[in-house]
């Protein structure tokens, strides 16, 4: 009898995608919430990243009595006092588009120069059981600076614009294995991994369900 797989705490495909590439060699088979046709969505009211992902991990854990993985990212431009930050999916709005986002980014930095246009991105990420405990926490930073026009079309957001200066490319450049790599979200699923693949692992899953 197989594990039952892991819920990815969200709508976002192409999150959705990252995580699936960095947790699948380790063999948890994992679904998103656009695969799970009664999944909440989830009000991220939290004021901070790890908030924000505790809250997607606990109700939708609790609603669907599967593990869940909770997962917010953004990105914390300096100049901007750390903005957009949890707001960085719906910066330029409720209905905000990838494409708006980096539109007003561009805009509130437009008389900032180069050497002020420093940032980083965060991932926070909780792992909920099915009773919605929270089990395990992670959340790690990649720092880079805002260009001022676009480069590279991977990725989503703001990769485009996001360069990680010691390799003098955007996310949106650099493919999926080397950002894997550098990422926030690479990192902070690189943290989490050994207590997910604990408790996750095959019969000891079971087990814990």
């Amino acid at each position: 009898m197989s594990a039952a797989p892991l819920v990815l705490g969200t709508h976002n495909r192409k999150k959705g995608q990252e995580l699936f590439e960095l947790l699948q060699p380790c063999g948890i088979t994992t679904v998103t919430l656009a695969d799970i046709p009664n999944a909440l969505s989830v009000e991220e009211t939290g004021t901070t990243f790890a908030e924000n992902a505790a809250l997607k991990a606990v109700e939708q854990a609790k609603h669907l009595g599967c593990w869940v993985l909770g997962e917010d990212s953004g990105l914390c431009v300096t100049a901007l006092d750390g903005a957009p930050g949890v707001f960085s999916a719906r910066f330029s709005g409720p209905n905000a588009t990838d494409e708006a986002n980096n539109r007003l980014l561009i805009e509130k930095l437009a008389a900032v120069p180069v050497e002020r246009r420093t940032a980083y991105y965060v991932c926070s990420a909780a792992l909920a059981d099915p009773t919605g405990t929270i089990r395990a926490t992670a959340e790690r930073r990649c720092g880079g600076r805002i260009r001022f026009e676009p480069s590279g079309s991977g990725g989503f957001g703001y990769d485009p614009y996001f360069e990680v200066v010691e390799y003098h490319r955007t996310f949106g450049e650099l493919g999926p294995t080397v950002k894997g790599v550098l990422s926030h979200r690479g990192r902070a699923m690189r943290a989490i991994l050994p207590q997910l693949v604990r408790m996750l692992g095959g019969e000891g899953m079971q087990n814990a369900e």
